[in-house]
């Protein structure tokens, strides 16, 4: 039996809603405008169509129009590019257009990091720990969603200022098993900005601020930040699909993430 011989018992979407939220950071709400169906009518009219012509169910198409949104506004994947022009040998990295496709679907492993308070960093003690509890396999081509449990406070006016974050060592730790896709249900990778700001200057510490993000500069990895729903999946046992935009030259882009559950996997060859 093989993995295209099957349909998903179940498809769980891992994505915010694009929408806007007072309750967002200024500068990363989304602002969208709704046109009513009855403005087709008129620009139908005015191409030299009479009314009277009009079918009688035409009332009009709905148009909707993005007034603004941030690439990292909502459920995204992070190109290397986002954390630095180059890599530290020089070479540019690549932007979001550029993420092989082969990438965006995979199995997945969900790494439970419930536990860990708000300003704790995840390290590599807690995945391999977590590994071990969930005797889950990871290889070249698994996609890791970390599971922090911080969703709940997405369209909250907290939701960016909550969360632990990944070390740089536990990022080294999947990018060295061979991981190049992870993401996580916060606001983002690292711990959160005021966090890392307090530690760097309490330690006198230049190696703290975006620890996780800069890995990419050594090893470029692609990110998923601002999932949601990963309560609703296994450990492992799954598949998900991850496919951004195709924004040219761009940083980030929006993503619908979806996780697809078999019944029947074990017995499945992909």
């Amino acid at each position: 039996m093989y993995l295209n011989d099957l349909r998903p018992s179940e498809i769980i979407d891992l994505s915010k809603e694009i929408a806007y939220s007072k309750s967002d950071p200024g500068f990363m709400r989304v602002r969208i405008k709704h046109h009513l169906h009855s403005r087709a009518r008129w620009l139908v009219r005015l191409l030299g169509l009479p009314f009277r012509l009009f079918p009688k169910e035409f009332a009009g198409w709905a148009d909707d129009t993005i007034k603004r949104m941030g690439v990292h506004a909502t459920t995204h994947v992070d190109a290397p590019w986002h954390y630095g022009p180059t890599d530290l040998a020089g070479n540019p990295l690549p932007a979001i257009h550029e993420m092989p496709l082969h990438l965006c679907f995979g199995p997945g492993v969900v790494f439970d990091m419930t536990h860990k308070e708000d300003g704790e960093e995840i390290t590599c003690q807690d995945m391999e720990a977590d590994l071990e509890r969930s005797e889950a396999t990871l290889s070249p081509g698994t996609i890791v969603l970390i599971r922090t449990g911080r969703d709940k406070y997405q369209n909250t006016a907290d939701y960016w200022k909550r969360g632990t974050g990944m070390s740089a060592a536990a990022t080294e730790w999947l990018i060295e098993r061979g991981i190049l896709v992870m993401g996580i249900d916060q606001w983002g990778w690292d711990r959160p900005f005021h966090h890392q700001i307090a530690t760097s200057k309490a330690t006198g510490n230049s190696t703290v601020f975006w620890q996780g993000h800069l890995v990419g500069r050594r090893t470029p990895y692609w990110q998923i930040e601002q999932l949601r729903g990963l309560d609703a999946l296994p450990d492992h046992g799954f598949y998900v699909s991850v496919f951004p935009l195709r924004i040219r030259n761009a940083s980030a882009a929006p993503a619908r993430v979806v996780a697809f559950l078999y019944e029947n996997l074990s017995e499945a060859s992909v």
